[in-house]
């Protein structure tokens, strides 16, 4: 019976060897497939990149005025800072006589503005002067009135830079640029 054993052993190894040719034509078939679809995917998704791009090129011709802010924005250069020699003037009484030295750092949208700055300095320094001087120490004192005057200086160089216009109302429309915000150095009221 030893001998009937071993070809009852010998035969159940031999379907082993079928399962193994099947399994393997099995993962091929599946790898053929994975690979199929993988390609599918590829060119589906690339036809669909390049439909979203004839979109954003469509975009850019509908709108290339909102394109051309954000570029202007992209390209913009970092802000240019000078400094004004210190200010010292008298306030309007109330208590007696009280001084304020000021120094002044202009933030500026670009060096040509430091340029049209400098042009202009003897007429920028006057105006501050006048505009200063008549300010009461009582209106400077809180931060809302250093705020109000940091703007109504910044009002001040803008006008005297690029001068005002009238809108079709008639309106005077104020300067918004060269000098986009006024910075307190120092300021000192006695």
């Amino acid at each position: 019976m030893a001998k009937d054993a071993k070809p009852a052993a010998e035969g159940a190894e031999a379907p082993p060897k079928k399962s193994k040719k099947l399994l393997i034509i099995i993962l091929a078939v599946v790898l053929v497939l994975v690979i199929a679809g993988g390609a599918g995917a590829y060119f589906f998704l690339k036809s669909n990149a390049d439909h979203a791009e004839d979109e954003e090129v469509a975009e850019e011709t509908a709108k290339p005025a909102k394109k051309k802010e954000k570029d202007k924005k992209k390209d913009a250069h970092p802000p240019v800072f000078v400094g004004l020699e210190a200010f010292t003037v008298n306030l309007v009484p109330e208590t007696g006589d009280q001084y304020l030295q000021v120094v002044i750092s202009l933030e500026l949208e670009d060096a040509e503005a430091q340029a049209a700055l400098t042009n202009l300095m003897p007429k920028i320094r006057n105006n501050l002067t006048l505009l200063l001087s008549s300010k009461k120490a009582s209106e400077l004192h809180p931060k809302d009135g250093k705020e109000k005057l940091a703007m109504d200086i910044r009002d001040e160089i803008n006008n005297l830079i690029n001068p005002p216009t009238k809108n079709r109302k008639g309106e005077i429309v104020p300067s918004e640029t060269p000098v986009l915000a006024v910075l307190f150095t120092s300021f000192i009221i006695q």
